[in-house]
């Protein structure tokens, strides 16, 4: 981040890949000017075609640009353009503005030095932002691009450039909300001496009231650091010092499990009280590799798709982004194409499916098992909409806060909607773990009564996998 000098007004050159991961970021910067260089304008021209996140941005960008442009004659483009606030989401949201936007509308000297040769568009911008800097010494101009490499070029040749962190949900990941709270050791001192206690339905609950209790969230787990192994979840705060709260199922019993599985550390079994819990529509689920989130959540839906009969099916999808070269066409249905993708999934199920009875007893719970569970591609999902299904988004860390609230719309009554991922584990250009879609929806739906969040912190895959996870 560079250092702004609030003596100036700032004059915000706009490079490409800032509108095409927001198409609303020149409504984004306030009382400060924008200026788009003619080369940015070409190259959203380029990006417009096809069906993808990016050519919709795109053309979601240059229909504002074409707003702003409708009513303004030469003299007015020149003299730059009143950027009127808009609204965003259907009519909903608006989005204040107050600055001007300004676009190359004449030649001007890109001159470059030695050694910085050839005539690409990232030059182009560092070029405009340079002679600007020369014809604005009232301004302060700063390049603003999502490129790391842009970024640092524009370093090296000391011309201010920043990314655009308007799209961060945190300044930092460590403040993610993680779901989890233990209690002080005088907890029960303050807050037991007015408490009430009830059973409802052979689940227990308590009233609370006392100091702090504001600072909870709906569906936030608690529990005591003492040997007496109380374990609750929030499930509700009716009042600012009075709070609802109710004991956990214990899920790490051999005789208390789900689909055969039993949670082997605390963070695990409050994920499955989440998880096998109607009344939460929506459940986030984060941790390294080998933390069980896939398969707790799998287990979960086996449950209470084929035992309690509460979903009709489940619908397994993830972002088909590569961890290495993509290997290129694959034939089939969507099903078969998605296939590929669904390592997890397979490898998940060799371990919920495994009965007594040999190798009929095994075929047959196979395929009744993948009789209900469903594969689909995040590509087609617009348009659609889920009824009474347990829904399963593996890999959430590499969508988009746009993309997340697409799928996550597509929800219709009695579905519930597990995601998982791990934002330490991101293969999406652009994206970073304070900007990720599912940092966005954590943050987000935290204050929520129907969803629910963990934060799975111990591996428990293999010793080899734990090592790893640690020291590599």
């Amino acid at each position: 981040m560079i250092k702004r000098q609030h003596d100036k007004p700032c004059l915000f050159v706009l490079d490409t890949n800032v509108l095409m991961h927001d198409p609303t970021c020149i409504f984004r910067f306030q009382e400060h000017d924008i200026f788009l260089p003619m080369v940015v304008l070409e190259e959203l021209d380029h990006g417009k075609k096809g069906i993808s996140e990016v050519a919709r941005n795109v053309r979601q960008a240059t229909r504002f640009l074409d707003q702003l442009l409708s009513q303004a004659d030469k003299d007015e483009i020149d003299a730059g353009l009143p950027i009127d606030p808009v609204c965003v989401n259907g009519g909903g949201r608006v989005l204040p503005a107050a600055g001007r936007l300004y676009f190359q509308t004449q030649p001007m000297d890109l001159r470059l030095p030695q050694s910085l040769p050839g005539s690409t568009a990232d030059n182009d911008i560092l070029g405009t932002a340079r002679a600007l800097h020369l014809l604005r010494p009232d301004r302060q101009v700063i390049i603003v691009s999502k490129d790391i490499n842009l970024r640092i070029k524009a370093a090296v040749l000391g011309i201010p450039a920043e990314d655009y962190s308007n799209d961060q949900v945190l300044d930092d990941a460590s403040l993610l909300y993680t779901g989890v709270e233990q209690l002080p050791k005088e907890f029960w001192e303050q807050h037991g001496k007015s408490m009430d206690s009830w059973k409802e339905e052979g689940r227990t609950y308590y009233r609370v009231s006392g100091p702090g209790l504001d600072e909870w969230y709906p569906g936030e787990c608690i529990y005591s650091g003492d040997d007496s192994g109380f374990e609750a979840i929030v499930r509700g705060t009716p009042g600012a010092a009075e709070a609802v709260i109710e004991l956990v199922e214990d899920y790490r019993t051999p005789r208390h499990n789900v689909w055969g599985i039993n949670a082997r550390n605390r963070e695990q079994n409050f994920a499955l009280n989440m998880l096998m819990d109607p009344d939460l529509d929506f459940v986030t689920l984060l941790g390294t590799a080998g933390t069980g989130k896939t398969l707790l959540a799998l287990a979960a839906g086996l449950a209470q798709v084929l035992d309690r009969g509460l979903y009709k099916e489940i619908i397994m999808t993830r972002v088909t982004v590569p961890v290495g070269e993509d290997i290129g066409f694959l034939p089939g249905t969507e099903e078969e194409k998605m296939t590929p993708w669904m390592g997890a999934l397979m490898d998940n199920l060799e371990v919920l499916t495994r009965p007594e009875g040999g190798d009929w007893g095994r075929a047959v719970t196979n395929d009744l098992v993948k009789s209900r569970i469903r594969i689909h591609s995040l590509n087609f999902m617009r348009g659609r909409t889920f009824l009474n299904k347990y829904v399963i988004l593996d890999e959430a860390q590499n969508l988009t806060a746009k993309q997340m609230k697409t799928l996550i719309t597509r929800a219709g009554p009695g579905t519930k909607m597990v995601c998982l991922g791990n934002i330490g584990q991101i293969d999406t250009p652009y994206l970073t773990e304070t900007s990720s879609g599912l940092t966005y929806v954590v943050d987000r739906f935290k204050h929520w009564p129907h969803g629910g969040h963990i934060t799975l912190m111990r591996g428990e895959r293999s010793r080899l996998a734990d090592f790893a996870s640690e020291e590599l």
